[in-house]
């Protein structure tokens, strides 16, 4: 009981120090600390630092560096050459003025389903949003949960083929490829996509009938805020829309037909660790994916880049920080995890339910919510217990795709709690707080891909995975 308690404290301490600014990377370890304080310090301090917590650190890098890598040059690539903003300036131009809220929520989903860093997202769509917002007489409290909703819900864990890194975290686990479950898949984003843009129609609706408009514009400056682009110097849409495209249709071509049929008997040799291409193929699709796109997108409009190689450089850098916070939360995770106190809470989380999908959903559901990282919360989950579902389902004959779909979709449900990451950070660029803009992030982003959880899990059990 005693070890439960420090564990307890330790994640306390974790949230409440991440809501307060405090970068993961010093206070993941001082957490995993009191954790271990509290177990009687069994293992000592020193060996848990070197032998649990940088081995994790490090095992996630391995895995998902050239993701975030990628991702993060290709975001700065579309950001720098102006064809981030000329897709949602498109999309905008497509909706109309007077649906501001859907054409933002578009525009966010457009860019991170093709690739886009959310971070990038909001800085290139946030001053679109402000322009159509104010012209609109929209509340701008609203901006935060529309960029929310396009950004880290339906195109993030539900849409097969996305590239994002919640959806590329289960694949070496189930053996499974980013198109998992593509029926469910396509449901559970169209609830999400539906469910949130008429809960922020309403608000919008209710808020103009109460006499309220946009308010006074007293955004704080952000030092990264891009200056906007002059349209008559952005590519065109054809232009901006091919790399995104491509990283959709390339990632199924590599993952369906091209890296199947490749020769990868090698794998099995030690030097190559011992696995399979349905391990390693999903993530092997993405990377392939954005690398092309990323020299297509760099063909296509270099005469627009200032300096590709600093654009290079600084998406480079970009994705430094990112992986290494979400790497030390999973750290965390594990020396939390190698606790002798922890085996009761996993057994108890475990013992809720005999079915696997729905004991994989409470899982990483909670883990998520306590780290407030979809990633992190997931990847914590998965090295505790993914093994011991995957066991589990194979015995009942579940199809490990709906593992992969479920374990994606339940990691965005509780992570953006108040303490999330990019919570905080969505809120800073639209120079908003919690008490003004939180309760609508929470219904787009947490309540709503928690029903199409639930919504998922009930199809799958009538109709099986599709």
């Amino acid at each position: 009981m005693f070890g439960i308690v420090g564990i307890v404290l330790s994640l306390v301490l974790l949230i409440a120090l991440a809501y307060r600014g405090w970068n993961v990377i010093i206070i993941a370890p001082i957490c995993a600390l009191v954790g271990l304080l509290f177990g009687g310090l069994d293992p000592p301090v020193i060996a848990t630092y070197t032998q649990v917590f940088m081995p994790a650190l490090g095992n996630y890098l391995i895995k998902f560096f050239p993701l975030f890598l990628l991702g993060a040059v290709f975001g700065k690539l579309m950001d720098d050459s102006g064809c981030a903003r000329t897709i949602a300036h498109k999309i905008v131009e497509w909706t109309g003025k007077e649906r501001a809220i859907i054409a933002i929520i578009l525009a966010c989903g457009v860019l991170t389903y093709g690739g886009v860093s959310l971070f990038v997202v909001a800085f290139a769509v946030f001053p679109v949003a402000i322009q159509m917002f104010r012209e609109g007489n929209l509340p701008k409290r609203l901006i935060p949960a529309a960029i929310a909703l396009g950004s880290f819900t339906f195109t993030m864990s539900a849409l097969p083929g996305s590239p994002a890194i919640q959806n590329a975290i289960p694949m070496p686990y189930f053996h499974t490829d980013a198109f998992a479950a593509p029926g469910l898949g396509i449901i559970a984003g169209l609830l999400m996509f539906g469910c949130g843009s008429a809960w922020l129609m309403m608000r919008a609706r209710r808020a103009r009938n109460a006499g309220e408009g946009y308010g006074e514009d007293d955004r704080l400056p952000v030092a990264d805020d891009p200056a906007p682009t002059p349209a008559g110097n952005m590519p065109s849409f054809a232009v901006a829309i091919v790399p995104v495209v491509l990283v959709l249709v390339l990632n199924f071509v590599f993952s369906k037909y091209f890296i199947p049929a490749m020769d990868t008997d090698y794998l099995a040799l030690p030097k190559y660790g011992k696995t399979t291409v349905s391990a390693v193929g999903g993530i092997w699709a993405i990377i392939m994916a954005m690398l092309i796109a990323c020299a297509v997108l760099i063909g296509l409009t270099w005469k627009r880049f200032n300096n590709v190689r600093q654009s290079l450089t600084d998406g480079a850098l970009g994705s430094m920080l990112p992986i290494l916070n979400v790497g030390s939360e999973v750290a965390y995770g594990a020396v939390i995890a190698s606790l002798a106190s922890f085996l009761f809470i996993r057994d108890w989380l475990m013992a809720l339910t005999d079915n696997p999908v729905i004991g994989l959903a409470i899982v990483v559901n909670v883990l998520a919510g306590i780290t407030g990282s979809a990633s992190g919360g997931m990847s914590i989950a998965l090295q505790a217990v993914g093994q011991t579902y995957l066991e589990l389902a194979q015995a009942a004959g579940i199809n490990p795709q709906i593992l992969h779909r479920v374990a994606a979709l339940a990691s965005g449900g509780l992570d953006a709690l108040p303490h999330n990451g990019a919570v905080i950070t969505l809120l800073a660029i639209c120079g908003l707080n919690h008490k003004q803009s939180y309760f609508d992030i929470f219904m787009v982003a947490v309540a709503f891909p928690l029903l199409s959880l639930i919504l998922v899990i009930v199809l799958d059990g009538m109709f099986g995975t599709f």
